[in-house]
């Protein structure tokens, strides 16, 4: 995988954010990085461990459970990408974006379709993955959404709370 998000420090060049009055200073694991893969099956799981490698090496203080779900939506969108993307779009991208109260990861090909999380038919062994996404999102308090990119592509991505959500 290509990494054009890392940089000298602890975040990556041109992550930082512009000090106004009355705001905080990032902390040290906020950020966004990308990388790039072709859109092949070995890509799947080295976008996971690309991303939990980040997560660890940010010192994100991400619980377990958060992670794990990250890591399985991650290798979810990628096979969708890898699947149904592939021959429009030979490339894709997974980008993380680390916030202070979230973790966000997108999934973006050049593929002009929008996936539909398809309802459970216990006949058919595949096909659930988004829908495995977006309860796995709800399930730990966050969103998810397809978003179209100006090139035609579009940009799968889910948002998960770093804290636990209060009710």
């Amino acid at each position: 995988m290509d990494d054009q998000g890392s940089g000298p420090g602890p975040r990556p060049e041109g992550g930082e954010r512009s000090l106004e009055a009355g705001t905080a200073a990032p902390l040290p694991y906020e950020g966004v990085w990308r990388f790039t893969a072709p859109a092949v099956d070995a890509s799947v799981p080295q976008a996971r461990h690309a991303v939990r490698d980040l997560l660890l090496r940010q010192g994100v203080p991400v619980a377990d459970d958060v992670v794990q779900g990250l890591l399985l939506i991650v290798s979810e969108l990628v096979t969708n990408a890898v699947r149904h993307a592939a021959l429009l779009s030979p490339t894709l991208a997974v980008e993380v974006a680390v916030g202070a109260e979230w973790v966000r990861v997108c999934v973006e090909d050049n593929h002009p379709y929008r996936p539909t999380a398809l309802e459970t038919d216990h006949g058919r062994t595949g096909g659930r993955g988004l829908l495995l996404v977006r309860e796995i999102t709800h399930e730990a308090g966050g969103l998810c959404d397809v978003e179209h990119t100006a090139s035609g592509g579009k940009v799968v991505w889910a948002a998960l709370p770093l804290k636990p959500v209060r009710l």
